[in-house]
């Protein structure tokens, strides 16, 4: 029985996409159990990211069948592309959340921050599953035990290798390109130029990635004229 080799690049992306945008999340999970005595943050970590993955995978679910709407794969992968840039310039970002001493306010902010600042990741992850809900699930089941008790390490790793950051970028970028390619109303346009078609995503990711990495060179000349 041969392997779908497809199969698995669809997952891989989504687990990557879990694991860069997942970051974030991560942190908050953090931030909202640190008042939490040992035993009860264990809890609330694994009940709240529970109940967040539950919640992620209908909401991907959803989001998957709002894909077949007309031209909404060419808005969501431009949308995918901000992403990725915005990913590519800005290593820093506040959390301003609340730690509470009960099990109960942890779990609701994890489950709360979770479905707020994963829209992003759930429009990647809808893009990259191609409409199936198993590897939106594999996918998460894979990612999220990665995120929970391997993000600081992740955190820590984007901060001292910057290229994993560009990687992860580039992903985000092929999966915006892919969205595009797929759009329904733009078929017979790359039908009719396939060149375009086949050079498209390098082409795309190339550029994102160099214009991420002028913008934080540009950051930096700044800072460097400001000190």
């Amino acid at each position: 029985m041969s392997f779908d080799f497809g199969i698995l690049i669809s997952i891989l992306k989504i687990i990557i996409i879990d694991i860069i945008l997942g970051g974030d999340n991560a942190v908050v999970i953090a931030l909202a159990c640190r008042k939490l005595h040992e035993k009860k943050r264990n809890k609330a970590i694994f009940i709240g990211t529970g109940l967040a993955v539950i919640l992620r995978i209908g909401l991907t679910a959803m989001v998957v069948s709002l894909l077949n709407i007309p031209y909404l794969l060419l808005a969501g992968g431009i949308f995918l592309i901000f992403i990725a840039f915005r990913l590519l310039v800005n290593k820093e970002e506040k959390h301003d959340v609340k730690a509470g001493t009960s099990l109960f306010f942890a779990v609701r902010t994890i489950v709360f921050a979770d479905v707020v600042m994963g829209l992003d990741n759930m429009l990647a992850v809808a893009g990259a599953s191609k409409g199936h809900i198993g590897f939106i699930a594999v996918g998460l089941l894979f990612s999220v035990p990665i995120i929970v008790w391997g993000s600081q390490l992740i955190l820590i790793a984007m901060e001292h290798l910057p290229f994993l950051i560009y990687a992860g970028g580039g992903v985000l970028v092929y999966t915006a390109s892919e969205m595009i390619l797929d759009e329904p109303m733009l078929q017979s346009f790359f039908m009719n130029y396939q060149k375009l078609a086949f050079y498209f995503p390098p082409l795309l990711i190339i550029s994102v990635i160099a214009l991420g990495w002028l913008a934080n060179l540009l950051s930096s000349s700044r800072m460097a004229g400001k000190s």
